[in-house]
């Protein structure tokens, strides 16, 4: 599943580098919004962790915002994109969230990790280790899929279950088989208390601008949300 989900991310990295605003809008008119709505107007001074930085958006902003980033990926395709975008303005680092990091304890303020974690499938020692980077009363702000909407994608449905979820993407002319694991939301929240206190739910809305691109799409997510975004702060 790992090498799927790495090889398919190698290949949307050039998708993603080129991608413009209005055929992206999932996340520029939905999942950003709210996740920015939660992130410091400023950010001077703090050491922040992009945890799953994909094309490099969420560290450019937080960069612009003040912050000393540290971006990391699984796809060395996806990093090599996030060094071109931002040069040495952040640093980033091809590294595998379910192993142990590579960073001094306390050493970050802030982490931030914007659909990620539901490619990973053991959730504890990411957790684990994101606590151990984190400095006293650290935040941490993630966005997930949400697992109510998840079990639209499946023929029998286990709420209960962890569950194995291959969904298809078109993008750029090419459809992609992307794998990704789907819990049932106690399982979310349990593993987050077990190491941090939630301070924020936000189950996101699409902009006005979604709805007037994408009226259909706005509709469907106004009765059922994608994601689901938490932010916690360290015990």
């Amino acid at each position: 599943m790992k090498k799927q989900v790495l090889e398919t991310f190698n290949e949307l990295a050039g998708v993603y580098e080129k991608m413009g605003e209005d055929n992206n809008l999932y996340n520029t008119q939905y999942e950003r919004p709210a996740m920015m709505h939660l992130v410091p107007d400023d950010l001077a001074g703090l050491q922040v962790l992009d945890a799953g930085c994909s094309a490099g958006w969420y560290s450019n902003q937080l960069a612009a915002r003040g912050a000393q980033v540290t971006a990391v990926d699984m796809s060395p395709e996806m990093v090599s994109v996030t060094k071109k975008l931002l040069g040495d303005r952040v640093e980033a680092l091809c590294l595998d969230l379910e192993k142990p990091l590579p960073f001094n304890n306390h050493c970050f303020d802030f982490i931030v990790s914007s659909l990620t974690l539901h490619y990973l499938k053991d959730w504890r020692t990411v957790f684990a280790e994101f606590d151990r980077v984190l400095k006293p009363g650290g935040s941490f702000l993630l966005s997930i899929h949400h697992p109510l909407t998840d079990l639209q994608l499946l023929d029998r449905v286990q709420y209960f279950s962890t569950e194995l979820i291959v969904d298809e993407w078109n993008k750029a002319g090419k459809t992609y088989e992307v794998p990704f694991y789907r819990r049932p939301l106690s399982e979310v929240l349990n593993a987050l208390l077990a190491h941090f206190a939630i301070e924020h739910v936000t189950e996101p809305e699409p902009t006005d601008i979604f709805k007037k691109l994408a009226p259909e799409s706005f509709e469907k997510l106004m009765k059922s949300p994608n994601f689901l975004i938490l932010k916690v702060r360290k015990n």
